[in-house]
C-alpha cells in the first residue's frame, strides 16, 4: 500500500483498535493465479505474537480453506471510516475533490485450526464479540446441529506478520482547513460523514 508520511500510522495500538471497531475484514489470496478474496468477521488477539494475531473461518469448500498452510503470505484489509472531500469546504485557494479514509493491512501466513475443541473455542469466541454476554450461544443448542455446522468450516488463525496503517484525514492541508472538513462533515445527513469527523478529529491533528 503506498502510504505518504503524512498519512502512515505506526501506533500498533490504533492499528488494532481499528481492527476491532471494524472487524468485518477482506481477506486476499491467490487462487489459479488470479487475486482472491473473502468478506469475513475476524477476532483480533492483540497480545499474541508482536503484532497480534488474527483468527476467522471460511466454508469449507471455499477456496482459500487451501491457502492455509503457514506457506503462503495472506493480506487482511479492514476499511475504517471513509467519506467525499470538497474542495468547496477549504478555504480560498487551489484544490480539487479528494476522498478521505482510514484502513489497515495485515499481513502473515495462516495455519488452519483442525483440533475440533479449539475450532469450538474460537467460534464460541466469535459469537461472544457480537453477541455480548446475555446473547445468543452455542450452549444449549442442539449438539449434532452444532457439530454439524462445526464440520462445514475451515478456521485459520494468522499471526500478523507485518501491519500497515494509512489514515488520510487531510494532514496535508491547514489546520483551518482540516476544521472546515470536520464542520462540513459533522452538517452531513450521513452517519459515515460523522464517524469520519470523529477519527480525523481523534488523529488528524
Amino acid at each position: 500500500m503506498f502510504i505518504p508520511n503524512s498519512f502512515e500510522i505506526t501506533d500498533i495500538g490504533v492499528l488494532h483498535d481499528l481492527i476491532r471497531t471494524n472487524s468485518f475484514g477482506i481477506l486476499v489470496g491467490t487462487h489459479d493465479n488470479a487475486p482472491y478474496a473473502s468478506h469475513i468477521p475476524f477476532v483480533l488477539d492483540p497480545d499474541k505474537g508482536p503484532n497480534g494475531t488474527l483468527t476467522a473461518h471460511v466454508a469449507r469448500n471455499n477456496p482459500h480453506a487451501g491457502m492455509f498452510d503457514e506457506q503462503q503470505e495472506l493480506l487482511a484489509i479492514f476499511q475504517g471510516p471513509h467519506g467525499y472531500v470538497s474542495p468547496r469546504w477549504y478555504n480560498p485557494g487551489n484544490a480539487v475533490p479528494t476522498w478521505n479514509y482510514a484502513v489497515v493491512h495485515a499481513y502473515g501466513q495462516p495455519r488452519a485450526v483442525t483440533d475440533p475443541k479449539e475450532v469450538r473455542r474460537q467460534q464460541e469466541l466469535l459469537v461472544h464479540a457480537y453477541e455480548g454476554a446475555e446473547g445468543w450461544s452455542m450452549n444449549g443448542q442442539p449438539e449434532d446441529y452444532i457439530e454439524g455446522m462445526l464440520r462445514g468450516i475451515t478456521a485459520f488463525e494468522m499471526p500478523i506478520t507485518r501491519i500497515e496503517g494509512k489514515f488520510k484525514l487531510s494532514q496535508n492541508r491547514s489546520v483551518a482547513d482540516r476544521e472546515s472538513v470536520i464542520a462540513a462533515l459533522d452538517a452531513s445527513g450521513s452517519p459515515w460523514d460523522h464517524a469520519l469527523a470523529d477519527i480525523m478529529r481523534k488523529y488528524a491533528f
